[in-house]
């Protein structure tokens, strides 16, 4: 797999306007997918020191509530990529400096974690939008310390399967980029550097009362991202024929519209880097660090 390779058909600059002009605020389902995560950090024994929440803003405000409560005396970096969300992260995370939970709280920090600076990386719904998701893999492999831990979720490629069959019968282009499959993950973050991957997927069926509320909630959700999508703005007449076939195709016999979900859950570990030994070798002072603290390398 190469960058180039995957995704194969997802639009950068389509992904790049939506970036910037997707609602600061955080979905339902990405709320509700973040919940999910948290009941899996039961498992882990590690406490981070400092975490990284990549996405605030659109990945899970209420989850990161909960995120600082159950790391209290944890530094914690929010890491937007854009300004609009970056404001939007300082508005509703700081807290006031007269605060009292303020003064006994960790510091907060709106910036990208520097390299090697935390045990932690935590990225709800973000990689299914990436237009390179094998360098957005590596760049939280380098913000992560040795032995520090990536939490991460994303759409699977039976998300939104009915509707793309919809769209099938009426002989328009994709209704979206194809997704990413689980195992293709846990391949990527092996070759990113990523050890003892455990990967997981569920699917979510919501149920909606007309075919413009799940229009609405798509629209909340995403963009249609293919390179081969409708090239130019629709009438209200394609729309009325849309909710038509989603009308017809969808209902169920309790007379609501459903549409499926795939949701990909990802943990996997940051091992000490591997040092090759031949007769003339260099060492990164970061790796010598990593030695002397008795991290050794694999051979």
């Amino acid at each position: 797999m190469t960058t180039t390779e995957r995704p194969p058909t997802l639009d950068p600059l389509a992904v790049s306007r939506w970036q910037r002009t997707a609602p600061l605020a955080s979905p339902w389902l990405h709320e509700e997918v973040a919940s999910r995560m948290l009941d899996r950090l039961q498992w882990v024994r590690l406490q981070p020191q400092a975490w990284a929440h990549w996405g605030a803003v659109r990945g899970g405000l209420q989850a990161h509530e909960k995120l600082v409560s159950l790391y209290p005396g944890s530094t914690c970096f929010v890491a937007e990529t854009h300004t609009g969300l970056e404001q939007q992260a300082v508005r509703k995370i700081a807290k006031p400096w007269w605060s009292p939970t303020q003064w006994r709280a960790a510091p907060t920090r709106f910036e990208l974690p520097p390299p090697a600076s935390v045990n932690m990386l935590w990225a709800n719904m973000a990689l299914h939008e990436s237009p390179d998701p094998q360098a957005l893999l590596a760049d939280w492999h380098k913000a992560l310390k040795v032995d520090g831990f990536l939490m991460f979720s994303c759409l699977g490629p039976d998300t939104a399967r009915e509707l793309r069959e919809v769209y099938a019968q009426l002989g328009w282009p994709p209704a979206g980029h194809e997704l990413t499959d689980m195992h293709d993950w846990g391949d990527m973050l092996v070759q990113t550097g990523f050890v003892e991957p455990v990967m997981d997927m569920e699917r979510i069926t919501l149920t909606y009362e007309t075919p413009a509320r799940l229009l609405q909630e798509l629209t909340e959700l995403g963009r249609n991202f293919h390179p081969a999508r409708f090239a130019a703005l629709r009438g209200r007449g394609w729309k009325a024929q849309l909710e038509q076939a989603l009308a017809r195709q969808l209902t169920g016999k309790d007379g609501r519209l459903s549409l499926t979900y795939e949701v990909i859950y990802g943990h996997a570990l940051k091992a000490p880097p591997k040092i090759k030994v031949s007769a003339l070798s260099s060492v990164s002072v970061a790796d010598m660090r990593s030695m002397l603290k008795g991290q050794r390398p694999h051979d």
